[in-house]
C-alpha cells in the first residue's frame, strides 16, 4: 500500500482499543478525497468489519456519526451507547485477537503471500498488524508497538485569551507531563509584528509552525508526554502539526468574544495586544475532530474534562 499522511497506526490506542482510530482516520480520509484508491476495496470490511462487529455497530451508522464531526473519544463513546459498553477484559481479549491475526492460525498463508508481493520479505513480520505497520514505513518491532504505550501530546488551541497557557500548565503539572508554550519558538520577526499590533501572515507562521512540529515529533520519538498550547487557529495549519490523531490529541478552547476580549485586557504586557482579537477570529476555522471547551469553565474544571476523556492519570 502507498503512505497515506494522516492514517494512523494499527497499534495507536483509542479508549483502550486497537484499530478503532486507524478505522475513523480512513473514514475521514475518503470523505475528503485524501484516501488513495488502494485502501478503498476493504473500507467497512475486513478489520473495518470485524471492529463494527465487536461493537455491535454498523459501519454506515459509524460512517455517518464520523462525519458529523467529533473526536475520536467522542465517537466511540456512540458506538457505546449503540451497541452497549465494553469492559477492561472484553477491550484486552480483542486487542490481543486483532494484534494477533496472522500468527499460527488459518490468516498466515495470505500474510506470508503479501509479504512477498509488497517486497517485505526479512522483515520481523509475523501478523498483518506488522505488515501494515512495515509497509506504512513504521516498525513495530524496533517501537515494540504491541506494548501499547504510545506517546501522547495533549494539543490546546484556540485564539488568545482562551486559556491555553494555563490549562496546558495546570494539566502538565497534575499529569506530571512536559509543558511547551507554542508562542515560545516565534521567531523574533513574529514577535516583533504583534507586538506592533500587526497580525501574522501565513507566510510569518511557516517557520514556526515548522519549529513546531519538530518539536512535537521529537517528544513523540522520545517517548515523552507533552501538553502543548498552540493557536493553531486554520485547518492546513493544524494538518502541518498533526499527522497521528492517535499520539496527538486536539482541544478547542471556545469562548465568547466579550470574555476573550476582558482577559487580554488584564494582560498588558503580553505581545499578544487585544487589537488583533478580531483578525484571529477572522482566521479561526473551527475544527471537526477535536474535544470543545467552553472557557466559561474554569482552567481545574477543563483539565478535569480533559484527563476523563482521554484516560489521563496523574502519576501515583
Amino acid at each position: 500500500m502507498p503512505f497515506a499522511p494522516g492514517l494512523r497506526s494499527c497499534y495507536s490506542l483509542v479508549g483502550g482499543l486497537v484499530y478503532f482510530g486507524r478505522m475513523l482516520d480512513k473514514i475521514r480520509l475518503h470523505a475528503a478525497g485524501r484516501l488513495h484508491a488502494d485502501y478503498h476495496t476493504n473500507l467497512g470490511i475486513g478489520f473495518d468489519g470485524r471492529t463494527c462487529g465487536f461493537l455491535s455497530i454498523t459501519y454506515e451508522a459509524l460512517k455517518t456519526r464520523v462525519l458529523a464531526g467529533g473526536c475520536d473519544e467522542d465517537i466511540l463513546a456512540w458506538a457505546y451507547q449503540q451497541g452497549g459498553s465494553r469492559s477492561d477484559d472484553d477491550r484486552y481479549r480483542w486487542n490481543r485477537f486483532m494484534m494477533k491475526i496472522g500468527w499460527r492460525d488459518d490468516r498466515t498463508p495470505i500474510l506470508h503471500d503479501r509479504i512477498a508481493a509488497y517486497g517485505l520479505a526479512g522483515n520481523p513480520i509475523e501478523t498483518f498488524f506488522d505488515i501494515n505497520e512495515f509497509d506504512e514505513g513504521r516498525d513495530p518491532v524496533a517501537t515494540r508497538a504491541w506494548e501499547l504505550k504510545e506517546p501522547r501530546v495533549i494539543l490546546l488551541m484556540g485564539v488568545s485569551g482562551s486559556g491555553k497557557t494555563t490549562v496546558g500548565r495546570l494539566l502538565s503539572q497534575t499529569l506530571g507531563w512536559r509543558f511547551t508554550d507554542a508562542d515560545d519558538l516565534h521567531p523574533p520577526a513574529n514577535v516583533a509584528k504583534m507586538s506592533a499590533g500587526q497580525p501574522l501572515t501565513d507566510e510569518d507562521r511557516a517557520p514556526w509552525l515548522a519549529a513546531l512540529r519538530t518539536h512535537m515529533d521529537a517528544r513523540l520519538a522520545a517517548g515523552e508526554n507533552t501538553t502543548i498550547a498552540c493557536s493553531a487557529l486554520k485547518q492546513v495549519y493544524r494538518d502541518t502539526l498533526i499527522t497521528d490523531l492517535g499520539c496527538v490529541k486536539l482541544v478547542y478552547l471556545h469562548g465568547a468574544h466579550e470574555l476573550l476580549h476582558e482577559r487580554l485586557l488584564l494582560r498588558p504586557n503580553h505581545f499578544m495586544k487585544p487589537a488583533l482579537l478580531d483578525s484571529q477570529l477572522a482566521d479561526l476555522e473551527p475544527p471537526a475532530c477535536a474535544l470543545v471547551a467552553d472557557i466559561a469553565q474554569s482552567p481545574e474544571e477543563i483539565a478535569a474534562l480533559i484527563g476523563r476523556t482521554y484516560g489521563l492519570r496523574s502519576p501515583s
